[in-house]
């Protein structure tokens, strides 16, 4: 099974350098999605055949609400998701259940991130489009899930009854390797395709391209 790749760009590029970064990926994997900052959806959408997400938006709608972001807003530019509840940008359970809801009301896919099996479960129950289990100790780091929490990896996969993607710390060719033979069926990086001179030859590296 091919795995399914997600690259969150968090704020390491923006612009011009967001948008040569997804050139780059694209031209390794048109198929992999990318999380880009809002400002970045609509020129990512139009120079690039990425699966292009936003990395967040809100559940409230048109109207009284200065400085979130509409699901609408990233669904006219022309986003086909959006990441919700990552490490860095928690929300409470019943503000994650509204956003999806408005996600869902608008077309927009789901791509929401748990800290650990526990939140997983509750999530599940959300049924978002894509599930990423990131043990939060590990994000940003260079020890990748795989490596530390093997067992984790295995008890997730015992545990859920939907497909889950993996994430934190993941950098190598044998992580990923590791991660699918344990049950996931794919990975989520950042920083070991962001933040690096050369993306292109480290996503190839990373998937063994």
């Amino acid at each position: 099974m091919k795995p399914l790749v997600v690259v969150n760009f968090k704020t390491y590029r923006q612009g011009k350098e967001a948008i040569n970064l997804a050139k780059q990926i694209e031209r390794v994997d048109g198929k992999i999605i990318v999380g880009v900052q809002a400002s970045d959806v609509y020129e990512i959408v139009k120079k690039t055949k990425l699966k292009v997400y936003s990395q967040h938006v809100d559940y409230l709608e048109k109207g009284r609400a200065t400085g979130f972001i509409l699901p609408e807003a990233v669904r006219g530019d022309k986003a086909i998701g959006s990441f919700l509840n990552h490490s860095e940008h928690k929300l409470g359970f019943d503000v994650l259940k509204k956003t999806v809801k408005r996600c869902n009301e608008v077309g927009l896919k789901t791509v929401v991130f748990a800290s650990s099996l526990r939140e997983a479960l509750k999530i599940e129950k959300l049924k978002p489009d894509y599930l990423v289990i990131e043990p939060p100790e590990l994000v940003g780091g260079k020890v990748s899930v795989s490596e530390s929490k093997p067992e984790l990896i295995e008890k997730i996969k015992k545990s859920l009854k939907m497909d889950f993607l993996v994430g934190a710390g993941i950098h190598s060719y044998e992580d990923l390797k590791i991660a699918m033979k344990l049950g996931a069926s794919g990975i989520a990086v950042s920083s070991a395709i962001c933040n690096v001179k050369n993306s292109g030859k480290a996503l190839r590296e990373l998937i063994g391209k």
